[in-house]
């Protein structure tokens, strides 16, 4: 369908406000309450990371470990990442105005592609040649009893960080009817994906760690202990191109999956006054915002202007479901198949 959407037409004073303006504070008190459990989670992944990325510092230099090294940069890259984030929450929650009609909800897409370019350079890159440099010029090895307790002390903290974003995935998977790592794969929420693949990469790269440190322990050379730092980097280094390659798809618009569309699809048909849908596009504007346009077929025979009307009417009440950011409707003609769904 191509041209320009038709200039909204206003209802009639008092025409469905009340029920359709109850509906509308619902969705959006909805919005908000989902917004503040992603950010609950960004809040808790950054207390933990600043937490743990200090703990591994000081490790660092006790112990010489170049594992806990890379740990480091790891969780203080993740720190800086938890900034990022917590800008791509708020930014991309602010209303729709008139120099953006689609919302900012774009703008969570932009600040987790900073976050995951973070991730790594900050993180991938500086493991990497962390451990490239320990093969090349070995440094010993001294207190390894701090190094176990500071990645004991870690596991802990970014534990319950990746505790509390898997049962925010895993209710968002419920509601769906998904497993959780397709969640986590193929959400519109950039945010509570990074969390999620950070926390889950910051647990086995802590299990690559102790394993590095264990044997330049037990072998007394620090080969175990430089690879294993490669080891995290090159884990990080795929994590971080993942979340990229997830980030550019939503910016340069992402359609939505087969099961939303059928969603979609039969809460139009849903409705009272539409017969049939002959066309249905439907894009992501931002995390859990949806752009709908389609061409339906309303029940009855009415005069123009009363259909315009109508069509008005019905647009604002699909807009009130949580996920609707703007919803266009035109005419259907007879010649057009009604979708199957």
């Amino acid at each position: 369908m191509t041209g320009t959407p038709p200039a909204r037409i206003q209802q009639p004073p008092g025409a469905g406000a009340g029920r359709a303006g109850y509906g509308r504070r619902m969705a959006e008190t909805e919005k908000r309450t989902k917004s503040s459990s992603t950010l609950l989670t960004v809040i808790i992944a950054f207390v933990a990371n600043v937490l743990v990325a200090a703990a591994k510092s000081v490790a660092a230099v006790l112990s010489g470990s170049a594992s806990m090294a890379a740990e480091a940069a790891h969780s203080w890259a993740d720190t800086g990442n938890q900034v990022f984030l917590f800008f791509a929450e708020r930014r991309s929650a602010r209303p729709r105005d008139k120099s953006h009609p689609m919302g900012y909800g774009r703008e969570a897409y932009v600040w987790s592609m900073f976050a995951a370019f973070g991730l790594f350079t900050a993180g991938a890159v500086v493991s990497i040649m962390h451990g490239i440099q320990e093969i090349i010029a070995p440094e010993p090895a001294a207190d390894f009893t701090v190094a176990y307790i500071v990645l004991a002390v870690a596991f802990v903290f970014e534990g319950v960080s990746f505790v509390q974003a898997f049962r925010q995935t895993r209710k968002a998977a419920h509601e769906l009817e998904r497993h959780t790592l397709e969640q986590v794969l193929i959400s519109s929420d950039p945010t509570l994906r990074a969390v999620f693949a950070e926390d889950a990469a910051a647990l086995i790269g802590l299990v690559v760690a102790f394993v590095g440190v264990f044997l330049h322990q037990v072998t007394g050379s620090p080969l175990p202990d430089a690879i294993g730092s490669i080891v995290v980097g090159v884990l990080l280094a795929v994590v971080a191109v993942v979340l990229i390659d997830r980030n550019r798809r939503f910016l340069v618009g992402q359609g939505v999956t087969p099961d939303i569309e059928r969603s979609m699809a039969r809460r139009v048909l849903e409705h009272r006054d539409i017969a049939r849908l002959t066309y249905l596009h439907l894009e992501f504007v931002g995390p859990r915002k949806l752009y709908l346009v389609a061409a339906v077929d309303l029940e009855g025979d009415h005069p123009e202007h009363e259909v315009a009307v109508a069509l008005r009417r019905i647009e604002r009440e699909l807009e009130d479901h949580e996920t609707v950011e703007e919803a266009v409707l035109t005419l259907a003609t007879l010649d057009e198949a009604a979708l199957r769904f």
